[in-house]
């Protein structure tokens, strides 16, 4: 059933990259924006996870996917991927370039902090975020471990792994592995096109505020 494989895909990999952009987002503009104490300390720490190797964390993260009885559903391909470490690396180096007299002037005005985050923080980083959002949905799109270890019906299956059902143990349907792949292709390069009118956007408005 490869449509229904497209179909996990897309609501998978759309969900993990609006909850990733958002967990991000907030973890980020708390180390770039707001001041408390161990902050600096807590983010090295937080940023330490990524030296953890995935097939380090792959056996303890299934155990709570079971656990919690989210073995085969949506909830373990999509929660787990839901925060990254990277992520809310990299755009707090793009919060951190933004000037702080933003959120002094914001806050006079009595702004509370997630309204400076959602109106003012996030319209001046769409460069980041759709940047961003390219390698969430890509990685996402073509996840083929994670996936396989948390789902067993092939109601709950993605594209990679029924790409993979096209090789048999002898032989290969390389007809009909090659259109499924040219299919599986398509929704990354709609999501690359449409991102790039950001990328654009965002050097525009770079050079007009440069000037």
């Amino acid at each position: 059933p490869f449509d229904r494989f497209y179909f996990n895909s897309l609501v998978v990999s759309l969900s993990v990259t609006s909850l990733q952009i958002f967990t991000s987002s907030l973890a980020a503009f708390a180390f770039a924006r707001l001041r408390f104490k161990g902050r600096e300390t807590l983010f090295v720490v937080y940023l330490a996870t990524l030296m953890i190797p995935f097939p380090v964390l792959l056996v303890p993260n299934f155990i709570v996917v079971r656990e919690l009885g989210w073995y085969d559903t949506y909830a373990a391909l999509i929660l787990p991927p839901a925060f990254s470490a990277f992520s809310t690396f990299l755009m707090r180096q793009q919060f951190k370039g933004l000037p702080m007299e933003l959120d002094d002037a914001a806050r006079i005005d009595g702004a509370s902090s997630l309204r400076i985050w959602w109106q003012i923080i996030m319209p001046m980083s769409k460069t980041t975020i759709a940047a961003l959002s390219i390698f969430i949905f890509l990685n996402t799109w073509n996840d083929f471990l994670w996936p396989l270890v948390v789902t067993n019906s092939e109601e709950m299956r993605t594209v990679p792994i029924g790409l993979n059902a096209f090789q048999g143990q002898f032989n290969v349907r390389w007809n009909l592995l090659m259109a499924a792949a040219v299919a599986a292709l398509l929704p990354v390069l709609i999501v690359y096109i449409l991102a790039q009118k950001w990328f654009i956007k965002g050097i525009t408005m770079t050079g007009i505020s440069g000037r």
